[in-house]
């Protein structure tokens, strides 16, 4: 799925210029994963729209994604494909009070034309997909939804995906699990 990164990680990334990705859960991290120094930049609201470009991103073990939010209030919630819209619920039985799964809440709001002063970041764990949404108002029955390694050679893509999310309703996560960062490209000209 996803992992945060430690301290150490923080120090090996800001060695090679690239903003290091937050912790994204309430335990503490343990590598599981080496990273690979690539970060993907997804962008919510480009254009004014009701979309993350690119909505299909293909990351390697290792990777980080990055999300940056235009103007309007965006944000990213993680989900699953047979429940579009939806927040993914790791804690099914109740034992554990906490969720895995990610969502840093509504930090990003911006009107002043800019982008927002934070972002936020996981890092690829598997080759499995990561389906998310925005969960602000409609924005994800709108088409404003993604994934990240999408198997190309089934049935679960981004368009059915998409399709079913137009019938559904929206679902803010309970829980706010992820931490924003400080934009580390503030003037990036999104």
């Amino acid at each position: 799925m996803f992992a945060p990164i430690s301290n150490l990680a923080v120090l090996a990334l800001a060695s090679t210029a690239l903003a290091a990705p937050t912790l994204t859960t309430h335990q503490e991290y343990t590598p599981t994963v080496s990273l690979t120094g690539v970060t993907h930049t997804v962008v919510a609201g480009l254009g004014n729209s009701l979309t993350f470009s690119p909505d299909n991103v293909v990351a390697e073990i290792g990777d980080v994604v990055e999300w940056h939010f235009l103007p309007a209030n965006h944000s990213v919630a993680q989900s699953n494909f047979a429940n579009p819209c939806v927040p993914l619920d790791d804690d099914i039985d109740g034992t554990t009070g906490t969720s895995s799964s990610f969502f840093p809440g509504f930090a990003f709001a911006t009107s002043n034309g800019q982008q927002a002063d934070d972002v936020f970041q996981i890092v690829v764990e598997d080759n499995n997909p990561i389906w998310y949404y925005c969960p602000q108002g409609a924005h994800c029955q709108a088409g404003m939804s993604g994934v990240i390694n999408q198997d190309f050679d089934g049935r679960a893509t981004l368009a059915e995906y998409k399709r079913e999310s137009v019938e559904t309703v929206t679902v803010i996560p309970d829980e706010v699990n992820g931490q924003p960062i400080a934009n580390p490209n503030p003037l990036g000209g999104f």
